[in-house]
C-alpha cells in the first residue's frame, strides 16, 4: 500500500505554505494527489513541483 502525507505535512517538508500545496493539488501539479473528505493526500515520494513563476538559467548577458 502507498504511503501518504497530508497537505500540511507536505508544506512543512517542502518549506512552503499549506495554501500553496492545496493550490498545487487542485491544479493537478502533484502527481498522485487525491482529495478525500476535503483532505488532500499526497504520496510520500512525490517531488515538489517547480515554481512556474521562476525561470531557470536565464542569460542576462544578452541584454548588455
Amino acid at each position: 500500500m502507498f504511503e501518504y502525507m497530508t497537505a500540511q505535512e507536505a508544506a512543512e517538508k517542502w518549506n512552503v505554505s499549506l495554501r500553496w500545496v492545496q493550490r498545487l493539488c487542485k491544479e493537478n501539479r502533484i502527481e498522485g494527489a487525491m482529495n478525500i473528505n476535503r483532505v488532500w493526500l499526497i504520496p510520500q515520494a512525490a517531488a515538489k513541483p517547480d515554481d512556474a513563476r521562476k525561470k531557470k538559467n536565464k542569460d542576462f548577458s544578452k541584454n548588455l
